[in-house]
């Protein structure tokens, strides 16, 4: 089976090419530095720049060594070739990516160790970093994490639905990061490897039967398929019930945090595709609309839950704007908009694989009428 071999990447494979005898202010300067992007060190710092460079090349000379040599340079690689019981040439048919940080010693670090692989024949490498990711404060990390875990997300589904087998290997990068890949991991990861202090010993930790106890998770399921989906005002008395540690205040806003989102992950299918539908605000159900849902022939639990998406998405424009009706119709992904003819003072919006919602919008809140296939509720809206 193939893999997705996920790495975090620091910048151990710069500072180990410092000669620590004689080149102590290198170190010191790339410490001072470790959070600066390459755009701040090539505008005010031709110091580190220069340092950075001579690094780099000294990093590279070393990877063109033999095997120890190049798992005493690099922490990372000392994963991987542990990974593939040092004959890397068994990953070609696999999947790596590299994360970093985006700063200018991270993304060198990781340029370096994807050249690396791709000459040993992984040719399916590549780096990724969000945008402005770096230690430089908690804000700063907590938003990196944030956006790393949604994209990762959405890698590991699927590869996993392309048959990937997923592999962490967590020997490089800095703690704070190893620690959050480390709990992800646990959920997503098939194996996690490690190495011990100062060796080529690795530890491969498999796959465990961890689940979320979704009783704790229930009382706030309505807050959580919101913010799944975009913000919500931190001022709803709804919005302060749920943990501190799931969430991230911008402002007047809030949504999910990298914790509240690897929890909502986990249990986001079963609360989304149950029999009874989840009251969102500004969202009213009429009768013909519940036994519509629950009469399904479909029955699909794909269905359900991308309805209930959808509705989650509504209710956080209805929620947020003063004009909701007007920003549903302004959307790009409900676009609200007006029957013609007879039924003129009916709304409706589309969902995927031909299927619609019928409602009456008044109020600012959305009076959902009719849910199924496309032609059953244009001849019934």
């Amino acid at each position: 089976m193939p893999r997705l071999v996920i790495s975090t990447v620091g910048t151990s494979l710069l500072t180990n090419q410092i000669d620590r005898e004689f080149e102590k202010n290198y170190y010191d300067t790339l410490r001072d530095t470790v959070n600066c992007t390459r755009e701040e060190i090539d505008r005010y710092d031709e110091d580190v720049k220069d340092i950075i460079d001579t690094l780099k090349k000294r990093a590279e000379e070393e990877l063109n060594g033999d095997l120890d040599d190049i798992r005493e340079a690099s922490a990372e690689l000392n994963g991987i070739y542990g990974l593939y019981d040092k004959e890397i040439e068994k990953g070609k048919e696999d999947t790596h990516l590299l994360i970093t940080t985006d700063t200018a010693q991270g993304r060198v670090a990781a340029e370096i160790l994807e050249n690396f692989l791709k000459q040993k024949g992984l040719n399916s490498t590549s780096t990724y970093f969000p945008v402005g990711f770096s230690l430089s404060s908690s804000d700063t990390f907590s938003e990196g994490i944030a956006s790393l875990f949604s994209y990762l997300q959405e890698i590991i589904v699927s590869s996993k639905h392309s048959q990937h087998q997923i592999c962490f290997n967590l020997v490089g990068s800095f703690k704070a990061i190893q620690g959050y890949f480390n709990t992800i991991g646990m959920f997503y990861a098939d194996e996690i490897i490690y190495v011990f202090e100062g060796s080529n010993e690795v530890i491969k930790i498999p796959k465990l039967p961890v689940q979320v106890d979704k009783s704790i998770i229930e009382p706030y399921k309505v807050q959580l398929a919101m913010m799944n989906v975009g913000d919500i005002l931190k001022s709803s008395s709804e919005a302060q019930k749920v943990p501190n540690e799931w969430v991230l205040v911008d402002g007047q806003e809030m949504t999910l945090s990298t914790w509240g989102k690897l929890l909502w992950s986990q249990c986001k299918d079963y609360f989304l595709s149950q029999e009874n539908l989840l009251n969102f605000p500004y969202i009213e159900y009429a009768q013909s609309f519940i036994e519509d849902y629950k009469n399904d022939k479909n029955k699909r639990a794909e269905e359900k839950i991308k309805l209930q998406e959808t509705l989650a998405r509504c209710s956080c424009l209805l929620t947020k704007k003063i004009d909701g009706v007007s920003a549903l119709r302004q959307d790009g992904i409900i676009r609200l908009r007006r029957y013609e003819g007879k039924h003129k003072q009916i709304d409706h919006f589309d969902l995927p694989k031909d299927r619609r919602v019928s409602c009456i919008a008044k109020n600012n809140t959305l009076y959902l009428r009719h849910y199924g296939e496309h032609d059953y509720v244009n001849n019934n809206p």
